[in-house]
């Protein structure tokens, strides 16, 4: 007879045995080990707590008899309070911190008290959380530093290991916490037990490394060749501002006062196709045609109002400044969309220095502007994967394309990375997207990337401090995800033991 005895890290309560049944009476579901984890993201202006249930199970095929291990989340709560920032065209840092103060811990005593074992007085441990994990950065520091320290209090009191993240990182796992959620309902499906002759085995962690990792926000937009869990290469990033703070800004002057509200990306979404978008996904409502060769993604696209705009980086004249350079920029396409809101412009599209009065820009005409900078921007991001796959990549074994952070809700953003990847020969490149309330900030994120962290042997020491700039890449001046002090490495990676 073989057991399965679970990992016991330093702080971890006794190791579990459960039995494993013998390969010749294998079944689907046969063995676990349990992980319990208490997440906090406070980067921004999101305050987000999660507590979390990771299990690693011992999987065998019933017919063939081969075997591999399956990981499985468990969401035991998970909520996220938004500093509220609509007097203001932004997040304003002090709201953001304020609230962050405000909300924490109420946020975490709603998650332990909803859950029994971790009341003192109902668990002689004490606790029921195993390992603590937080935003590190990139981020506010000020805000960072809230989560951070609420963090190392509760593992110093509880004497659990703590692992402060890379939020970047986070965004770029999410889909693998998508697999692991989505094992957690096969597994409660069929109650742990495989029925006679049925197959009930979970997927494996997907998707696999290495794949490309497109990270889109308020304040990052980065191509990312993703080869392993601490192995991210930037290919390229915005050399001046970030797409969401793009659309955002971009909003502010196409919507009409009464339709502004935050978060303004996902009202500049609504206000541009003013119907049910996530029914437009995967259909042809959009009116979307994708550019067929590069030419024809670096032309204008003219308006009958006579403004168009040009594509970032299309107009360069070579060399350095080449069309084809490997970075992203979205600050032009801002200015022009700013101008022409404010201008008046001839039949022919020049801007005169007339001021427009904002009753005289018509609704549809603002549809129209909310429409085309979308698309400018989508198929600028788009632009630099394909130069990637078709040159600069040349070699590259992936084939996943993960897109995450805030923009990546878009579902016009989605539609359009669909359609250049699929006339451009591209079929075979799988895109993958998290559920909507999984690409912006939240702590469910945090919590996963924790555990892979764990899991590969690491943890942070409890003199970690914010990190306000923080690059993904090792070969960038700061050393990447593990060039930051306060890692602690066990060389034996946290694996199920067996014993006969």
């Amino acid at each position: 007879m073989l057991w399965l005895l679970s990992h016991t890290a330093r702080g971890l309560g006794p190791g579990r045995l459960e039995q494993i049944c013998p390969q010749r009476h294998c079944v689907g579901l046969v063995a676990k080990r349990l992980l319990n984890v208490l997440a906090i993201e406070t980067s921004c202006d999101d305050t987000s707590v999660a507590l979390v249930q990771h299990e690693t199970h011992q999987q065998c095929h019933a017919q063939s008899k081969t075997e591999w291990q399956a990981e499985s989340l468990r969401v035991k709560f998970h909520q996220k309070v938004t500093a509220n920032n609509e007097a203001y065209t932004g997040i304003h840092p002090l709201v953001a911190l304020e609230s962050h103060r405000r909300n924490l811990a109420p946020l975490i005593q709603n998650a332990l008290e909803e859950h029994p074992d971790c009341i003192p007085e109902r668990n002689s441990c004490g606790r029921c959380v195993d390992l603590i994990a937080v935003t590190r950065g990139p981020g506010m520091r000020s805000n960072l530093a809230v989560g951070i320290d609420t963090a190392k209090g509760m593992a110093t009191a509880w004497r659990v290991p703590l692992i402060g993240v890379h939020h970047m990182q986070a965004h770029a796992l999410t889909p693998r916490l998508v697999t692991a959620m989505k094992n957690n309902a096969i597994f409660y499906k069929n109650k742990g037990h495989a029925k006679d002759g049925e197959d009930t085995a979970m997927m494996e962690m997907e998707p696999r490394f290495p794949f490309l990792s497109v990270l889109v926000s308020g304040g990052h937009t980065m191509l990312i060749d993703s080869s392993d869990l601490t192995e991210h290469a930037v290919v390229a990033e915005t050399q001046d501002i970030a797409m969401g703070d793009c659309l955002d800004k971009a909003a502010r002057v196409i919507l009409p006062p009464s339709l502004l509200k935050p978060p303004f990306g996902q009202a500049l979404e609504n206000f541009a196709f003013k119907t049910d978008i996530e029914s437009l996904s995967d259909h042809d409502e959009y009116g979307y045609t994708p550019p067929l060769r590069r030419q024809e993604e670096l032309e204008r696209r003219p308006s009958k109002w006579g403004w168009s705009l040009a594509p970032p980086l299309a107009e360069s004249k070579g060399g350095e400044k080449s069309s084809r350079r490997m970075v992203y920029s979205f600050a032009g396409l801002l200015s022009a969309v700013e101008r022409y809101m404010k201008f008046k412009v001839s039949p022919d599209g020049t801007v005169s220095q007339e001021f427009r009065r904002a009753e005289e820009i018509s609704l549809q005409e603002r549809q129209d502007m909310a429409r085309e900078v979308q698309r400018v921007a989508f198929e600028h991001l788009a632009s630099r994967i394909l130069l990637f796959l078709s040159d600069v990549g040349k070699g590259w074994k992936g084939n996943t394309i993960v897109v995450s952070g805030g923009v990546a809700s878009n579902y016009f953003l989605r539609h359009v990375l669909r359609g250049i990847l699929d006339v451009r020969g591209y079929k075979h490149v799988k895109l993958s997207f998290p559920p909507v309330h999984l690409c912006t900030d939240n702590a469910l994120m945090i919590a996963w990337a924790a555990i892979e962290m764990y899991q590969a042997g690491y943890t942070s020491s409890l003199d970690i401090e914010p990190i306000r700039k923080w690059h993904m890449d090792a070969k960038s001046e700061g050393g990447g995800i593990l060039g930051v002090e306060g890692w602690i490495k066990d060389d034996n990676e946290r694996k199920d033991v067996t014993a006969g």
